[in-house]
């Protein structure tokens, strides 16, 4: 990166609290996000699909922002995830994250429609148009079922509001070309890719793992940044057990997270048993004692 990463490196995809009668619980959010910044996070991607955006209300995703945006002040960077598969009804939820006080906007690829590439640029086009804020553009084709193109990517490249990628497109080398022709700051969404994507000129993260560990994977960055690749190698490589464990047991990464932070998640989702429980608190226990975590590798 020749500039600074327009929303900080280190970006927590936050989980929504709630209460255990099922409602938000916008005193636990503020709480949470006061806690992140101060272990390290530069933001706080809000309504996402770790913070449970298909089950919450336009009106919970507005409070959201607008509480955690209260909380943290002006200083870190609050994103709103804005997605659907309705491109008016993006642009709206846009224009109500600006209102609630967001400095930017996370844009997935219309979903299940699997729309043409030229239907998805005219989307990402058409949103970032409906505001003043930037857009960071969430490629995710696992999940949508439609990947943003490279050519696609480079005409996006061109709107003065789409300065951003999450990155979960698992293409490092495509990645890597797109960095270096568009300028374009690419943020991993994927946290086993954090370091490589970083090491080739991406702008960061945003990532889910960081509800539960973010002193430990700012850690990373900070190694590298200070030229100790050998040192971002071995802490990046303690935080692969829990890192396959929350992202790649077969449960979404919402449900682990959960298991750890507590608090009870919206249906379809349910919680993990107390046997995936009990293990996700062992590896996130034996990261914190890194001392033993190291002489374990």
């Amino acid at each position: 990166m020749t500039t600074a990463p327009p929303f900080g490196r280190a970006l927590c995809a936050m989980i929504t609290p709630f209460a255990p009668g099922g409602a938000l619980d916008l005193d636990a959010a503020g709480a949470l996000a006061v806690r992140l910044v101060t272990e390290g996070c530069d933001g706080l991607v809000l309504n996402g699909t770790t913070g449970e955006s298909p089950t919450t209300t336009d009106a919970e995703k507005t409070a959201l922002v607008r509480a955690v945006r209260e909380a943290v002040g002006p200083g870190p960077s609050v994103l709103a995830g804005v997605g659907s598969a309705d491109t008016a009804h993006t642009a709206g939820l846009a224009r109500a994250a600006e209102e609630a006080g967001a400095d930017g906007l996370l844009v997935v690829t219309p979903y299940y429609s699997r729309p043409p590439q030229e239907a998805v640029e005219a989307h990402f086009l058409k949103v970032a148009d409906a505001t003043g804020l930037p857009v960071m553009v969430y490629d995710i084709p696992g999940r949508t079922g439609t990947r943003v193109e490279p050519a696609t990517m480079r005409r996006l490249a061109a709107h003065p509001r789409i300065t951003a990628v999450k990155d979960c497109a698992y293409d490092l080398l495509g990645s890597a070309r797109l960095i270096a022709e568009t300028g374009l700051a690419y943020y991993s969404g994927s946290e086993e890719l954090n370091l490589p994507l970083y090491a080739v000129g991406g702008a960061g993260y945003v990532s889910t793992v960081a509800n539960v560990a973010p002193r430990q994977l700012r850690a990373v960055l900070d190694a590298f940044d200070a030229g100790d690749t050998a040192g971002a190698a071995r802490l990046n490589a303690r935080l692969l057990p829990l890192v396959e464990r929350m992202t790649a047991s077969g449960l979404p990464g919402t449900v682990t997270a959960k298991a750890l932070l507590g608090g009870p998640l919206r249906e379809p989702l349910l919680p993990a048993d107390r046997e995936t429980a009990d293990g996700l608190r062992a590896l996130h226990g034996a990261l914190l004692r890194p001392a033993q975590a190291e002489s374990a590798l």
